[in-house]
């Protein structure tokens, strides 16, 4: 089974938050308490294809171990003679953990000799790491072509089942909330939301390149240049679909990027030459927050501002709030992984959400109505 245990680590080695572990626990149980032979394996991190000690999945299969109150075996490599005996040696109910995949340049390449080597272990594979299904992965990917039946696990279900659900049948209002730096990193989105949702909500370092785009003088703030006629594109298109295409009205500006930065609130069309935006304002949080409430299925990408810094993070916060009070009143919310879905455990506020998805990459991509290799390859 494949797993997404790409989780992170302190300077000691020590796992700092172990959700990516918990979210996979459904589908592990499923298979031990059903008698099957488990053998996990995963990435983490980035070690371009060497063995980084650092970046090994040990750690995981100590966690995975005190989760379960049970022993995880942790193999030495993910493929090898060693493996396959650790892996021949397991009884029904015992789980081993393949050491980390990406210690294999293989593994990103695809490469199918590899594919067919992790394949060799097992009997049946299930995909349930939705946070690299956007990958065409060896372990994703290619050892589909050599292990049937290949199926998706319960977190790949609950995934596909409430983005899959909100664009397919949504519950109507249907808002999107996008944000983020770049309208390039959206575009995508945005056309492929234009057929489907009622209202945009639009924040983020993004807005700037909208605001250039209507002639507003937007300071210092983030802008890309290159695509102000296609922000001014989008703006016409939502016109013409009739979809409610919401931007700020006013901004929380600083001279620069910093916490100690002077902070103040300005309207939009009067943003200072040695200013920058880094926030939505308080009158935009209440337009927001009311529209929020108005919707029956929210989707939301990227956060309002720059919400790593405490005095920037006032929007991203207001809104995690107000979808929190909409999925209370029956609303369905779904938090796109990535920034949006730390900015929610930041606020503390995940247990208020309809859905968290565990992948920011793949949702983005789902989102963009894009085929996910990793479940495209799956025969069931």
């Amino acid at each position: 089974m494949r797993v997404d245990f790409n989780v992170p680590l302190d300077d000691n080695g020590n796992i700092t938050n172990d959700k990516r572990i918990v979210e996979a626990l459904p589908s592990i149980r499923t298979i031990i308490e059903s008698g099957g032979r488990l053998i996990l394996m995963s990435h983490l991190g980035r070690p371009k294809g060497k063995v980084v000690p650092e970046l090994s999945l040990a750690p995981v299969a100590k966690r995975l171990g005190e989760l379960l109150d049970t022993k995880v075996v942790m193999a030495e490599d993910c493929i090898g003679t060693e493996a396959m005996q650790q892996a021949l040696a397991l009884q029904d109910g015992d789980i081993m953990l393949l050491e980390n995949l990406r210690f294999h340049p293989e593994e990103e390449k695809n490469d199918p000799e590899f594919a067919r080597e992790l394949a060799s272990m097992g009997e049946v594979y299930v995909n349930d790491a939705f946070g690299t299904a956007h990958r065409a992965h060896a372990s994703t990917e290619g050892i589909c072509h050599f292990v049937q039946p290949s199926v998706a696990g319960r977190l790949i279900e609950k995934e596909l089942q409430y983005l899959g659900r909100a664009l397919d049948a949504p519950e109507r209002p249907f808002l999107a909330i996008l944000g983020g730096a770049k309208i390039s990193g959206k575009i995508d989105v945005l056309e492929n939301l234009f057929n489907k949702v009622d209202t945009i909500l639009i924040g983020g370092a993004m807005i700037f390149t909208f605001f250039k785009a209507q002639g507003y003088n937007i300071g210092k703030s983030l802008v890309e240049d290159d695509k102000v006629e296609l922000a001014a594109h989008l703006l016409q298109t939502a016109r013409e679909k009739n979809i409610a295409m919401l931007l700020p009205e006013d901004i929380a500006a600083a001279s620069e990027f910093s916490a100690d930065a002077r902070r103040s609130t300005v309207g939009v069309d009067s943003i200072p030459e040695d200013m920058m935006g880094l926030d939505i304002g308080p009158r935009t949080i209440d337009t927001y927050s009311q529209q929020i409430l108005k919707a029956k299925t929210i989707v939301w990408n990227g956060p309002m501002g720059v919400f790593e810094i405490e005095a920037f993070a006032h929007g991203t916060i207001a809104i995690a709030q107000a979808l929190a009070d909409a999925t209370a009143k029956g609303a369905i919310s779904i938090v796109g992984g990535g920034d949006s879905a730390a900015a929610v455990m930041k606020a503390g506020l995940e247990s208020g959400m309809t859905h968290i998805s565990t992948g920011g990459g793949a949702s983005l991509e789902f989102l963009e109505g894009k085929v996910l290799p990793g479940i495209a390859a799956l025969n069931d």
